[in-house]
Order: structure tokens, then C-alpha cells, then sequence
């Protein structure tokens, strides 16, 4: 192999991996590999205008793509702002390699400008975090990163790479990553058991999380609990790991309080989790999580998440796309007569619920409107109405997400995602970077009025770039969240109802997000009326590029 610099060979080397985007925002320590992109142009650098927004773009790129996203930052300043955001990237399971520049190894007793250790800033929120120190292993410690970050549990890693390091002469290849083949099955002896400790159950239930997402076992995880009559509820549950129109499906788990969903869990009297863990609220319930004597299964690629917080009868280290099809040949076999008519009675009853449900949510959708209503419902429904079958959306409304999930329900895998992992603001990078990734399709992303200032600056990148995701800020004038939050809280310490707190309200002064649109180069139109509902999905769609709705579903404090 020629030698070349090390700044070129990484270069090489994410060409080798096929990387096609680099989301960065550029700094001084990194200028001269930033410079050699000029002879890769097969490699674009989206530039976004601060690390918080990169983050996020690569997170949805990464989620969209089901591929490693590929950013940089910029030293510790640039780790430092994009820290929020990698917790996120941790949480949700997103396949990230962030590469971060530094001065270089000569200055390291210097306790020079800028200087940190940036291994040590990461490692908190990514699963793996290195410096290159020598250039002639630059190109393996890059393999090795992009084998960790698409290795389940996937997750966010971090190279850091010395401007010093950088410039030295490297004759390493530049070959593509080698990765692990993780379809692991469970062997026949062990699913027979894990369906003699569940086949009598009489409530069961499934906690299913993205790990069956990931394996691409929607449609096992459907027919397991057709098969054993269960309902499926969401935990850790940021894509479509079963249609909401499923009749099985039954909802999430408490994001916020343990207590909220121990009332689910501990009536069951067999449980099965697959590709989650129990639990993941804020503020998690410690005990009786699970009914005295309930069997419960865990199935899982993440070993680290079997058992993690509550003793299981059986744990599987297996694909759950292999393992929830095998469990479910084991049940049909294990079942009694009496299960299975169980079973069947139940799958019917609620097959029936569900589709009185709709069919009342259809004639609530046919009635007139008042006027002076809040224009949530009249928007939601002109846009399901318009949108293309293939759509994408990217759901961070939060507070907004029931009405808006009654109207464009998360039915199809690839095509809903969801905030996880608590920080605000992936909305609308995350539906930048999805549409960058299927620029055939339309991109909708929804995000809070509070949430869409922690990256409202990424509205620019999309202008820059000219891709045309359409955004929806729902603007309720307060962090709504915190405001429902809180009275829990009261109700769980014994505090009356009162006042809230100041600082939840944003209504003073007001912020003006269609002007705030325009001056980042992206066009927007206000909808506070259902009558301007229409008008506002037709423009929004019908621009050739980014547009932004400011639509009001909430009337804050003020008004």
C-alpha cells in the first residue's frame, strides 16, 4: 500500500465503508482533514451550525438508513455541546461514529486553548469511546468503531484524532469493516422450556421493545401473540415493532413513573420480554414490578439488559426474530386445548374492539368542527388525508403524539420514528437526515415548541442543502410536558394542585417561528384556526423544499 497521510487514509477508509454524508461543524484542529474532502467528493459534509444539530442528523440519518452515521466534532467544545444529544443517540440504540479533532499528542503537557480529554468527556454517553495515538493503526481503530456501533446493542462511539497523529504517513489498506453476524438461535430444548413456563398463563403479556425492530420480527412478534393471546405493550419503543392497529397491541409503559406501569405488569400472571429491558421510566418502580410466582421470559441480543433490574425464570441470549418464531411453533405445541380457545376467544374480542374503535374514530372525524376550536384535529386530518402512502414521519410532538398517532397511525416499519431517550430536539434534524435518506419519499417531522429551540438552527442545513422535509411545530406556549409531569408528582408526595411553576411557560414573549423559519432561509405559515388547516397542509406540501407550520394546539397562559 502507498503511504499517504493518516487524514487521508481515514478518508479512504469511509470510502471503503460506503459512507456517502459526514454531518459536522467544522474547527480549527480539524481543518486539514476536513480540507482533503476536496478529493473525495463521493463524501458530502452536511454542515449544520451547531453540535447538537449534528448529533441529531446523523441519529435520524442512522435510524432511516439502519446503517452507521458518520459525524464530526470539534474538540472538546464541540463533545461538550453535542454530549445531550450522544445520551440520546446511547439510549436509543443509534449505530453512530463520531470522529473529534484535537491539537495532537505534542501538546498534551501543555494544558493548552481548548485542550481536554475527550475520552473521558464521551465514555458516559457512548458505548465506546478511543483515541488514535499511532497513524500506522488509524484505519483499525476506525474499523474497530464501526464494528462496535453496528454490534448490538448498537450505539453511539467515539474516535478522537490528533491533528499531529493526522499529518504522519500511514501504509495501512483501506478495506472495508468486517461485521458480526448476530442471527443467534436459541436451541429447541430451551424454547420448549421457555413454552412450558408460559403456555398455561390466563393474562398474559408481552413488553416488547426496538430490539425487535432491529431483528425485523414485527410480523413474529404479531403472530406469538395472536398465538398465545397476549398484549403486546411497549417499552423502549421508538419504532414500529408491531402495528398500532395490531389487536394486540395495547400501548406503552409509563415513560415517567414506575408506578404507572407496575399497574400492567404485576396483573399479568406470565410475562415475555423481548429486545428491552425492565423498565425504562425517570422514575422507576423498585419492587412488585411482577406478580408473585409470573413466569417471565427474556429474550434479548443485548445480554446486558436480560435480568438487568428484575430477577427473569429464563433468560435467551438469541435473535428475536428466530427466537419469537420458535417460542411460538413451542407454544402451539405446549398450549392445552383449553389455552388455545382462550386464546382465540380473546384475539377475536379484541379484533372486534379494535374495529369499533375505528370506526368511531372515523365518525369523529366527520364531524363539523367549531371554528374557534384548536386547529390540531382539523390539520392532522387534511394532512393524513394528503399524504403519500409511503410518508415518513418523525414523531417528537410529545404532548401532541395521541392525536397525532389517531391520525397518521404508526402501521409500517421505516416509516414512524419516534423520540427516545429524554433530550428534546431530534425532531427536526432527525426528519432532515430521514428525507436526506429517502429523498423519494415525503418527510414530516413533529416537534414541540419547546423542543424545536434546542435545534431550530437546523432548519438552515435544510435550506442550505434544499431538502424538503416539511416540519410541525406544535406550539402549546409552555412546556406542556413538565406541566403534566409535575401534577403526578403532587399526587405521588400529597401536595394540593396549585399554580404552576413560571418557568414552564414560554407564552411571554412570543416566539415568532414562522419568522424564525424565514430568517434560516426555510418558508412557514401559522395555523391557529381549523379553517386554515387546508390551505396550510397544501402550501406545506406543495413546496418543492423545507416549510415550516407553526400550528397552535395549545393557547398558553397569556391568551
Amino acid at each position: 500500500m502507498v503511504s499517504r497521510p493518516a487524514r487521508v487514509a481515514i478518508l479512504e477508509q469511509l470510502r471503503a465503508d460506503g459512507v456517502r454524508y459526514m454531518f459536522g461543524n467544522p474547527g480549527t484542529v480539524e481543518q486539514g482533514f476536513l480540507d482533503e474532502l476536496r478529493n473525495f467528493p463521493d463524501i458530502e459534509y452536511v454542515l449544520a451550525l451547531q453540535e447538537s444539530s449534528v448529533v441529531g442528523l446523523a441519529d435520524g440519518y442512522a435510524r432511516a438508513t439502519r446503517t452507521p452515521a458518520v459525524m464530526q466534532l470539534h474538540t472538546g467544545v464541540g463533545v461538550g455541546n453535542a454530549v445531550g444529544m450522544l445520551y440520546q443517540a446511547r439510549r436509543g440504540h443509534a449505530p453512530l461514529v463520531a470522529i473529534a479533532g484535537e491539537a495532537g499528542l505534542r501538546y498534551d503537557a501543555m494544558d493548552a486553548q481548548m485542550a481536554v480529554d475527550l475520552v473521558a468527556m464521551a465514555e458516559p454517553v457512548t458505548k465506546w469511546a478511543t483515541r488514535v495515538v499511532d497513524p500506522g493503526s488509524a484505519l483499525r481503530v476506525l474499523r474497530r468503531a464501526f464494528k462496535v456501533a453496528a454490534t448490538p446493542p448498537y450505539g453511539p462511539v467515539l474516535v478522537v484524532l490528533p491533528a499531529d497523529v493526522m499529518d504522519r504517513d500511514t501504509a495501512e489498506p483501506a478495506v472495508p469493516t468486517s461485521y458480526v453476524d448476530v442471527t443467534a438461535t436459541a436451541g429447541p430444548e430451551v424454547l420448549d422450556r421457555a413454552a412450558g413456563l408460559l403456555a398455561g398463563a390466563e393474562r398474559p403479556i408481552v413488553i416488547a421493545g426496538d430490539g425487535v425492530h432491529f431483528a425485523g420480527a414485527q410480523e413474529e412478534l404479531g403472530r406469538l401473540a395472536r398465538t398465545w393471546g397476549a398484549q403486546v405493550w411497549g417499552a423502549d419503543w421508538a419504532e414500529v415493532n408491531l402495528s398500532v392497529e395490531h389487536p394486540a397491541y395495547a400501548g406503552q409503559l409509563g415513560h415517567m413513573f414506575g408506578e404507572s406501569s407496575r399497574k400492567v405488569t404485576a396483573a399479568a400472571d406470565a410475562v415475555l420480554l423481548v429486545g428491552t429491558y425492565a423498565l425504562p421510566e425517570v422514575f422507576p418502580a423498585l419492587d412488585g414490578v411482577f406478580a408473585d410466582g409470573a413466569p417471565v421470559v427474556h429474550i434479548d441480543l443485548d445480554t446486558d439488559a436480560i435480568a438487568k433490574n428484575f430477577p427473569v425464570d429464563l433468560g435467551i441470549a438469541a435473535d428475536p426474530r428466530r427466537a419469537l418464531d420458535g417460542l411460538t411453533h413451542a407454544l402451539e405445541r405446549r398450549m392445552s386445548p383449553r389455552s388455545r380457545a382462550r386464546a382465540d376467544e380473546w384475539f377475536a374480542q379484541r379484533s372486534a374492539a379494535r374495529s369499533r374503535e375505528r370506526a368511531a374514530a372515523r365518525r369523529q372525524d366527520g364531524t363539523e368542527l367549531d371554528p374557534d376550536a384548536l386547529p390540531t384535529q382539523a390539520f392532522l386530518q387534511e394532512l393524513a388525508r394528503r399524504l403519500p402512502e409511503d410518508a415518513v414521519v418523525f414523531d417528537e410532538a410529545l404532548t401532541a403524539s395521541p392525536d397525532l398517532t389517531r391520525h397518521l397511525p404508526p402501521t409500517r416499519p421505516g416509516h414512524w420514528h419516534q423520540t427516545r431517550g429524554g433530550s428534546l430536539g431530534v425532531g427536526i434534524p432527525g426528519a432532515i437526515a430521514a428525507q436526506l435518506a429517502h429523498p423519494e419519499r415525503t418527510v414530516v417531522g413533529f416537534t414541540g415548541d419547546g423542543g424545536s429551540l434546542y435545534t431550530i438552527q437546523a432548519l438552515w442545513t435544510a435550506a442550505r442543502y434544499g431538502i424538503g422535509a416539511k416540519f410541525v411545530i406544535c406550539n402549546n406556549s409552555s412546556y406542556r410536558l413538565l406541566e403534566l409531569n409535575i401534577e403526578e408528582y403532587w399526587k405521588s408526595v400529597d401536595i394540593a394542585a396549585h399554580a404552576q411553576p413560571e418557568m414552564f411557560d414560554l407564552s411571554t414573549p412570543a416566539i415568532d417561528f414562522v419568522g424564525l423559519a424565514r430568517s434560516l432561509g426555510v418558508p412557514g405559515v401559522r395555523v391557529g384556526k381549523p379553517d386554515q388547516a387546508a390551505a396550510a397542509v397544501e402550501q406545506a406540501l406543495g413546496t418543492p423544499g423545507p416549510f415550516l407550520v407553526d400550528l397552535v394546539t395549545g393557547r398558553g397562559r397569556q391568551e
